[in-house]
């Protein structure tokens, strides 16, 4: 038997592990793991547009309130070990390639890598709360100290400055697609019912715009940031937040924007249900 047949098997075995059962559980775990913090966020937000906000309105504030809940230091781990099986899953699409029929592009493969690597990062801190640290701050803090190193960097301003615009472009893409229905093509839609259809169009489509906005508002005060010399401009999630209570809308537009965060962790859970992985 020739190396080329050996290797092609071994793809074939590399990939069929890849699209595993566990790997499939993993991705729905760790997708409902997500739901249950964009919901949380969600909340804070919305007590933060009506004046009752004691909690920061960011994943640190999501794991607090989570853990004061009944069972709340099981439901810590539970989200942390979903996360983990996210990291795995995304892991798996950029070794392996993800399903669809160009899931097995470089640049979606990428994509998937960067993914694994965030959602690890997102796993670990999740864990490590749940095992009693006290985390590294607040989103706002972590994102004013990053910031504050990156300026250091040679060439610092101008890496912050490209940062800020890469993340204010993303999230206006993420709001595009998500106005778009893009997500559709990454659902199981043959299996589910008009009702359902509709469901996870109202939570996908306003809760990626919301999530969208509020990523490109972070990339702003990044961007800001550079062009100031100054990382105490820099917002993380709850100080972007707050920002949409100072504009002429007021605090309205922070609770639709609170209210499109909850739809996502919404959304997470229907993507939970019906996703293709």
């Amino acid at each position: 038997m020739n190396a080329h047949v050996l290797g092609a098997r071994g793809s074939a075995t590399a990939r069929k592990a890849a699209n595993s059962k566990a790997v499939g559980y993993g991705a729905r775990w760790g997708l409902a793991a997500r739901g249950v913090l964009y919901i949380l966020i969600g909340v804070l937000a919305l007590q933060i547009a009506l004046g009752d906000g004691g909690e920061q309105a960011d994943r640190g504030g999501a794991l607090a309130t989570l853990s004061e809940q009944p069972f709340g230091s099981v439901m810590l781990w539970v989200v942390g070990i979903g996360l983990v099986g996210m990291a795995l899953w995304r892991l798996s699409e950029a070794a392996f390639g993800a399903a669809g029929p160009d899931g097995g592009k470089a640049s979606k493969r990428a994509l998937s890598g960067a993914r694994a690597v965030f959602y690890a990062f997102v796993a670990y801190s999740v864990l490590a709360f749940a095992a009693g640290e006290s985390g590294s701050g607040s989103s706002d803090q972590q994102s004013q100290d990053v910031t504050s190193r990156a300026l250091e960097l040679p060439a610092g301003q101008w890496l912050v400055g490209l940062a800020g615009a890469g993340i204010v472009v993303a999230g206006v893409v993420v709001a595009a697609r998500a106005a778009m229905r893009k997500y559709h093509k990454h659902l199981k839609r043959g299996e589910m019912s008009r009702g359902a259809r509709r469901f996870t169009d109202v939570t996908g489509v306003g809760g990626g715009v919301a999530r969208g906005a509020v990523f490109a508002v972070i990339g702003f005060f990044v961007a800001r940031a550079a062009i100031q010399y100054d990382p105490d401009e820099a917002k993380g999630f709850d100080d972007a937040l707050r920002t949409f209570a100072d504009t002429p809308a007021g605090p309205w537009l922070l609770a639709l924007i609170a209210a499109g965060l909850a739809l996502f962790g919404v959304f997470s859970f229907a993507m939970a249900r019906w996703r293709k992985v």
